[in-house]
């Protein structure tokens, strides 16, 4: 009898046709979208399908791009990320289990600066299929919402007119492509 180990299939996140991003309100009104561009995962599944599959995804904080390097600079610093002692944001799953028929809920274990909190994620499937070289490949979509004040992402500004700088809320939106191991 094979065990888990033995039919277990090794997934890498393709960071080529991924990406890691985030939307924050500014002073209320206004949306502004983040990146991180330098990351890595994987996932290991047991089966043909991804019910269950462990995933571990690594960001490299100081990778941080919002289009604007003065605010890129600000969030890299100890007022946000402190990228220079917390250089990693890490995600494990707990548990990822089939919702419906493309859905699935993700939960895991974020830790940003140094704060390790659970967070449940939506995940849609959005197909396997092989590339030109016979790369068996699969997509999924996976959103979800954040406190940053959780993650001792705590820098808070007021203007004058008494309107909050940065939401507390941040919203995750990850498009990943894993790639099959061979």
């Amino acid at each position: 009898m094979a065990t888990a180990t033995e039919t277990a299939t090794k997934w890498a996140i393709d960071p080529m046709h991924s990406e890691i991003q985030f939307k924050v309100k500014h002073l209320v009104i206004s949306t502004v979208t983040g990146s991180f561009k330098s990351f890595e995962g994987t996932a290991e599944t047991n089966s043909d399908g991804f019910e269950d599959a462990n995933v571990s995804i690594t960001i490299n904080t100081d990778s941080i791009d919002t289009s604007q390097p003065q605010r890129d600079d600000h969030l890299k610093s100890a007022d946000f990320f402190d990228a220079a002692n917390f250089p990693q944001i890490i995600f494990n799953s707990t548990s990822f289990k089939k919702t419906g028929d493309d859905q699935y809920k993700l939960v895991g274990d974020l830790t940003i600066k140094g704060v390790t909190k659970q967070v449940t994620l939506a995940a849609e499937y959005g197909g396997s299929n092989d590339d030109f070289y016979g790369n068996t490949k699969v997509g999924f979509e996976v959103t979800g919402k954040i406190s940053r004040k959780e993650f001792d992402l705590t820098w808070s500004g007021v203007t004058e007119a008494g309107a909050v700088v940065v939401g507390d809320e941040i919203k995750l939106l990850i498009n990943v492509q894993f790639a099959r191991q061979k």
